[in-house]
């Protein structure tokens, strides 16, 4: 930041909190997204540090003739001067003509420039917290607005026109810099060990269960190709996890427990910090400097303990990226000028002069913040559209049954023991005994066997590709013939992958989504419990719909806690009430207050009146 505005406290205020909302005060990290950040970082850095001050100056350069600090000097200078003449200075026309220039015409352009900054401070400051922009039109107590467009009725969220972005994205690797900008920048690479058991891929770990990072417990750190690798494990933590250390710092009550993400959080900076291996005193020297903090201060922990606590949230909230950000904030800014800097009132009673500078200080505010809006609609806008781009299937496997393969490829099946065991552990078929009708199990199987056994499906998976290839070209008009697809995957990706290929196709959608209850709660770090959950059902079954037939039905199960919000949401979408089964689960769940809970409901819709509900059961 240059000199001649380091003492400016209000224009220090906007320029840190504006390298937040670029995440420029995260120089350090070396991927994703960051690395397109750190690209257009020079441009915004030189709009922020050297284009931004002189910009507002420029825009009030025009009232510098009358800027009130130096008439006012000008007038101390002149009385001064009578003074010393030994003249009385309220008796001299000039002085009562200068006080009058003054307070008519002087314009305190310092405290404009400040209001300018103060207000762009204010606005981005009001929408933005912790990475996730979010509507917040309330400007005093019962003054409060919402986009609304005259409809009957209006459902509406903080996290409306966002998508909803689960926290598997970010869990196997994370990589910063210690010395970012340098020739050997010393990389640090934070990885997944094996993250195929854990909480990704929309996979939710079992109640009570919950996985976290654990540093692995031997060859955890290692310098690979020039660059250090410190190696985690994402799984439930048990007793044999505590550490000697870790376990005489814990409280007697917690110590009886698995330890917790903070305490392996802590373990684990000891562990890597005390590592004996002469050559990696570089990294670790580094990695023990105090972290620096967002504002410039050192904080009262290492660089490795700042990381590996944001390696652990980031992994542990679940984040939006806005449908439209440049969009949603200028018709915000257009509100916000509006209602918090246009005073009618105070053009009214004002001279011409005065409300001249007053229309030029909001058409500064429009314009600057204007800027800053497009650069941080690119970045969204480049989140965005790798969230929506059609992700690669990683993997593909067939189902077959066993009457619909050529014979000849029995003795290959037979011989495969992994196909054998997954039999045995589904069907049971090492139960089966010989009779007149049956052939006996035994080990390996034999080709008689299959051949009683029609209705067994071999599952491709369990063979080599050379296998799998020569059995789909054996059998014609596969595609015909498949009646039915299992997808794993994200549920977004999934159904967006499948909008080409089945869009009106879908006879009936059944979906179990989470209740958002205390068991299924959504992790969103503002707590907008509701809202996420929303936001996270709206696209979802949007796409969803446009799957369905026209005589389709879409089915949705629920209970009490988001029925009425469901309800609105799938009304809101076009989708047409066809009715609501209700059950009665036998056992109600009781909490700490209130009636036990009961009962649940399926919600049932399609897309046409003309559809009765029988018709689309039966």
């Amino acid at each position: 930041m240059t000199d001649n505005n380091s003492g400016n406290k209000q224009f220090n205020k906007l320029v840190t909190l504006l390298k937040e909302l670029f995440q420029l005060d995260q120089p350090d990290l070396d991927f994703g997204l960051y690395r397109v950040m750190h690209a257009r970082a020079e441009e915004i850095s030189q709009f922020l540090d050297k284009d931004l001050l002189p910009q507002v100056k420029q825009a009030f350069s025009e009232y510098q003739t009358a800027d009130k600090a130096e008439m006012e000097k000008e007038l101390q200078e002149l009385i001064a001067s009578i003074e010393k003449a030994d003249m009385d200075p309220e008796q001299s026309p000039k002085v009562q003509e200068l006080r009058k220039k003054v307070a008519e015409q002087g314009v305190d352009i310092a405290g404009l420039e400040n209001e300018v900054y103060d207000h762009l401070y204010s606005f981005f400051r009001r929408y933005y917290h912790e990475g996730d922009f979010l509507a917040k039109r309330v400007y005093k107590p019962g003054v409060y607005a919402i986009p609304y467009e005259g409809e009957e009725v209006k459902l509406h969220w903080a996290n409306k026109d966002q998508y909803y972005i689960k926290t598997s994205e970010y869990l196997r690797d994370y990589t910063f810099t210690l010395k970012p900008g340098a020739d050997d920048p010393m990389r640090v690479h934070f990885r997944l060990v094996d993250a195929s058991e854990g909480e990704h891929g929309n996979v939710k770990a079992q109640e009570g269960k919950d996985r976290l990072f654990i540093l692995v417990n031997e060859d955890f750190i290692a310098e690979e190709d020039g660059e250090l690798v410190i190696r985690f494990e994402y799984r439930p933590a048990t007793m044999d996890d505590w550490s000697e250390e870790a376990k005489a710092q814990a409280t007697a009550a917690a110590a009886k427990k698995p330890p917790t993400q903070k305490n392996l959080r802590a373990d684990a900076v000891r562990r890597v910090l005390a590592a004996t291996d002469a050559s990696l005193n570089p990294w670790l020297a580094e990695l023990a400097k105090n972290h620096v903090k967002a504002n410039g201060e050192q904080a009262d922990y290492s660089r490795l303990a700042g990381h590996l606590e944001r390696y652990t949230k980031r992994n542990t909230f679940d984040y939006f990226i806005h449908k439209d950000l440049g969009g949603f904030l200028r018709r915000e800014l257009d509100i916000y000028i509006k209602n918090e800097v246009m005073h009618l009132d105070d053009i009214e009673s004002e001279s011409a002069p005065r409300v001249e500078q007053y229309l030029s200080k909001i058409k500064v505010i429009r314009q600057i913040a204007g800027k800053i809006i497009d650069f941080l609609a690119q970045l969204e806008d480049f989140q965005k559209k790798l969230w929506l781009k059609k992700k690669f299937v990683t993997e593909t496997s067939w189902c077959i049954r066993l009457g619909c393969i050529p014979e000849e490829f029995y003795p290959e099946i037979v011989a495969n023991d992994t196909q054998r065991k997954e039999w045995v552990d589904l069907h049971s078929i090492n139960e089966i005994e010989e009779d007149l009708a049956t052939v006996a199990y035994s080990e390996p199987l034999t080709t008689e066997f299959l051949k009683v056994n029609p209705t067994l499906m071999v599952d491709t998976l369990n063979f080599e590709e050379g296998f799998v290839q020569r059995l789909l070209e054996a059998i014609s008009n596969i595609d015909e013939q498949i009646d039915g697809i299992i997808m794993h995957g994200e549920n977004f990706q999934s159904l967006s992958d499948m909008q080409k290929r089945f869009q009106d196709a879908i006879h009936c959608i059944h979906i179990d989504p989470p209740y958002n209850t205390s068991s299924s709660g959504f992790l969103y770090k503002n707590n907008y419990q509701h809202s996420s959950w929303l936001t996270m059902m709206e696209d979802r079954c949007s796409s969803s719909m446009q799957l369905l037939k026209e005589e389709g039905v879409f089915v949705c199960h629920i209970d009490e806690n988001e029925i009425e919000r469901l309800h609105l949401l799938l009304e809101s979408n076009g989708s047409i009430n066809a009715g609501t089964m209700v059950w009665d689960k036998g056992a109600p769940v009781t909490g700490t207050h209130g009636i036990g809970t009961q009962h649940e409901y399926v919600l049932w819709r399609v897309k046409t009146p003309r559809i009765r509900l029988i018709s689309a059961i039966s």
